[in-house]
């Protein structure tokens, strides 16, 4: 597919990751559709492209015919739909059947469904359980279609390095104790680039050939336990702070009886998902495939992080 052709249609583009994919595809000349429930949320994407370049269309992708209906005239299609809360269900499996049926029926030349390292049909949590039930819909209905398996992401308008910051930021103003929780510290992730992972996207979309059919563990080049990257965050922002192991039972019985609430620190499911590393399986293909080498976190988190020091650019991290 030529990028002055068909446009590539981006299920939940407008989010975190898929404002950067946009931004890529964009760069190379392709036509974008964006296509999520609030459209009206992306809106200002369109200043990344050309008059005209940039499409918005409004789908709930439990909805077939709305899948179908946003595929219209397109080339490919990539799908980024993720939740960590509410139906998850209807959001990875029946979701990722619409939009792979949809595509194969459109004939499109290219499907990347974005997935996650974890996922698992047979996972205690939810969260990897239905990725993987999606992925296997996926294949089923779209047997070339690309699967993108991303450690956490991390980036400058991430929930993952901005939260453990604003966590620690609030930990540690605790007049006397300066002490943050921690739960699962011994968990291992392989933190990913967002811009690292949109390439590799971006790259799936034009090369579909080279890419069909194949499944991708994306992580990026350090292996980091939650306690790790918790205290490098501290000293990123100068927080001199004693970071507390909450035991697995306390951790547990938190998550089953107030993770139900809004911004409780950790749901049920959240906690089922810590009791897995979540790194790139050995063997597995990865970022060599498509000739990237992944920016390590301690690279790139340092120039927002600054933001949470205590006089903000002005403050200084702690020596190491």
């Amino acid at each position: 597919m030529s990028a002055t052709d068909k446009p590539v249609v981006l299920f939940g583009g407008g989010g975190f990751v898929g404002r950067q994919v946009a931004q890529d595809l964009l760069a190379k000349g392709y036509r974008v559709r964006i296509a999520q429930r609030a459209p009206r949320l992306a809106m200002g994407m369109r200043s990344l492209g050309n008059v005209g370049q940039t499409q918005f269309v409004a789908v709930d992708i439990t909805d077939a015919d709305q899948v179908a209906a946003a595929l219209a005239g397109a080339g490919a299609a990539v799908n980024l739909v993720g939740l960590l809360k509410g139906d998850m269900k209807a959001a990875h499996v029946e979701g990722a059947a619409n939009i792979a049926g949809a595509a194969a029926a459109a004939g499109l030349d290219a499907l990347v469904h974005v997935s996650a390292i974890g996922a698992d049909s047979a996972s205690p949590s939810a969260y990897g359980q239905t990725k993987g039930e999606g992925e296997a819909a996926v294949r089923a209905a779209f047997p070339k279609a690309t699967i993108i398996r991303p450690s956490i992401i991390f980036g400058r308008d991430d929930g993952f390095t901005n939260r453990f910051a604003q966590l620690i930021v609030t930990g540690s103003a605790v007049p006397l104790f300066h002490a943050v929780p921690v739960i699962r510290g011994a968990c291992r992730f392989q933190p990913v680039h967002v811009g690292d992972v949109a390439r590799a996207i971006a790259l799936a979309v034009a090369e579909p050939k080279r890419f069909a059919g194949e499944t991708y563990e994306l992580g990026g080049p350090d292996v980091l336990t939650l306690a790790e990257i918790n205290r490098w965050i501290a000293g990123q922002i100068g927080r001199d702070c004693t970071f507390l192991p909450v035991p697995d039972g306390a951790a547990k019985a938190l998550a089953t009886l107030t993770g139900w609430a809004p911004g409780a620190p950790i749901t049920r499911d959240q906690y089922e998902m810590l009791c897995r590393d979540n790194v790139a399986a050995a063997g597995a293909k990865g970022f060599n495939a498509f000739g990237i080498r992944p920016a390590p976190m301690a690279a790139l988190a340092p120039a927002w992080l600054e933001q949470y020091r205590k006089h903000g650019r002005f403050g200084s991290a702690l020596r190491a």
